[in-house]
């Protein structure tokens, strides 16, 4: 398996700083009952905006689009419970949708069209995808691959340029 040709490592610290200032933007978006997290990348921000914002109603929606490093076929393996699409009228009215990343936004379609009211934000975010959210923090290039904290370990880091000395 050939790796993208940009990589960008996050660390715990950098993405819980992330996930944080995500909440702060959202902090006066609308007034949100619950949190949609798209599994399973959306699990860990979801948990720090749900804290910072005092949201106790989390549910989720799983979606698989990827083994490891290959796009695969996309499949809705859970919807998100019908008393969470109905909060504040229907449609996901009152309901933060939370996810790690917005790539090519096939996952993100997938899941508005659960809850087309909802508001969306993702912590990273790439151009193809970034129409499908109301809310990011960074934006990268289509060509990066982002190595989560959770899929990483601590491990020597090669310069972007290794010819300077």
């Amino acid at each position: 398996m050939a790796l993208p040709k940009k990589s960008f490592p996050v660390s715990w610290d950098m993405f819980h700083r992330d996930a944080r200032a995500l909440a702060w933007r959202l902090a006066d978006a609308r007034p949100f009952e619950a949190i949609v997290a798209v599994t399973r990348g959306g699990l860990v921000p979801a948990a720090i905006v749900a804290r910072e914002l005092g949201i106790r109603i989390i549910e989720t929606v799983c979606v698989a689009s990827y083994a490891h490093m290959t796009r695969s076929e996309m499949k809705l393996l859970k919807g998100a419970a019908a008393e969470v699409v109905a909060l504040g009228g229907g449609e996901g009215r009152a309901v933060l949708i939370v996810d790690d990343l917005v790539d090519t936004g096939e996952t993100a379609r997938v899941v508005r069209d659960l809850l087309p009211r909802a508001h969306f934000a993702t912590v990273y975010a790439k151009p193809m995808g970034r129409p499908m959210v109301d809310t990011f923090i960074t934006e990268v290039s289509q060509d990066t691959w982002i190595f989560f904290p959770w899929d990483t370990g601590l491990a020597f880091q090669e310069p972007i340029r290794a010819d300077g000395l």
